[in-house]
Parts: structure tokens; C-alpha cells; sequence
């Protein structure tokens, strides 16, 4: 597999955790640095570490996964979406545990949009290609994308408050649906 396929492969998967620290940022939640660290570094890691999962599980369990990791991702974007949803609609400070750079939300955000990732990794293992390489490019690749949503997120969530949250809520309910949608063709 060249670079390029790599590379392109990479930017793809990256799309949905580019969607998701952007509505983060814009909403608020990304207050300094640290935020800002563990929302990249976590969703490059996972997009890293679900494509070499995927590789060391081949062919063995595909036929599961094809059949339930979309409805996975969806269930977990939806339950996120839904969360910063409702928590943009109440009156401000009523939810602070329901801040995406941390703990179980964090983590379900970066299963959600890395699902596609083991895929990736399942079809690696068919095509008999090793996959430590693309993962690194795949997970480092994330990150800097990643990076770059927060830095313009910060910029343009600079007063905007709720709504953002309300609109970073509805994106991840936007990709739960293409996620279905896809799956349902």
C-alpha cells in the first residue's frame, strides 16, 4: 500500500473526530490546554489503535462486526449528541459532567468515531498488509486534524455559548444518521 492510499485513507477516517472537535471547541468546552490535549491525543490514539485491533482480530470475527459496529458508533453519537443537546438547552452551569474532553464521554466519543477505523483494519488483515504503519498515519494524522478543528473551534466559539453546543450536538447526531444511512445501502 503507497502513502498516498494510506494518507487519503487517513483523512477520511479522520473527518468524523475533525466534525466532533470542532463542535467541542465551538461550544466552549475546550477552556485550555490540557482539554485541548486529551481531546486530540485521544481520538488520534484511538483511530491508531482501532485499525491494528481490527488487523489482529481479521477474519475471525467480520462477520459480527460488519453486522453491529455501525450500530454501535450510531448508538454512541447519538447518546453523546442527545447529552450536549439537552445540556446547550438548559440554563448555564445546570450540567458540568457533561463535558466531551473528559472522562466516559471522552472515551465514547473516540470509540464512536473511530468504529470505521477497525474496519479498516479488519480489510488490512484480508488483503494480508501489515498494519502498524497505516495505523500510525491513520492516528497521527487524526490528531493533527484534530488540532487544527480546535485551534478554528476556539476562534469561533468565542461567544457563542449554548447554541454551539446545541449545534455540536445536533453534528454528532448528523454523522450517527450517516452512519446508519450508510449501512442501511
Amino acid at each position: 500500500m503507497h502513502f498516498f492510499e494510506i494518507l487519503f485513507i487517513a483523512l477520511a477516517l479522520s473527518l468524523d473526530a475533525f466534525a466532533v472537535s470542532l463542535a467541542t471547541a465551538i461550544s466552549g468546552h475546550v477552556r485550555n490546554k490540557r482539554a485541548a490535549f486529551r481531546l486530540w491525543f485521544h481520538f488520534g490514539l484511538f483511530q491508531f489503535l482501532m485499525p491494528v485491533l481490527g488487523w489482529a482480530l481479521g477474519t475471525i470475527i467480520e462477520p459480527v462486526t460488519a453486522s453491529i459496529g455501525d450500530w454501535v458508533a450510531f448508538a454512541l453519537l447519538a447518546f453523546v449528541g442527545v447529552r450536549m443537546v439537552r445540556s446547550g438547552l438548559q440554563p448555564s452551569g445546570m450540567n458540568p459532567a457533561d463535558d466531551p474532553t473528559r472522562g466516559l464521554i471522552l472515551v465514547m466519543l473516540a470509540v464512536g468515531t473511530s468504529i470505521d477505523a477497525l474496519a479498516v483494519g479488519l480489510s488490512l488483515a484480508m488483503l494480508h498488509i501489515n498494519a502498524w504503519y497505516p495505523s500510525a498515519v491513520i492516528g497521527i494524522v487524526t490528531a493533527m486534524m484534530c488540532m487544527i478543528a480546535i485551534a478554528g473551534g476556539v476562534r469561533l466559539g468565542t461567544g457563542v455559548g449554548s447554541r454551539a453546543q446545541v449545534a455540536g450536538g445536533i453534528v454528532l447526531l448528523l454523522i450517527a444518521a450517516r452512519i446508519v444511512i450508510n449501512h442501511l445501502r
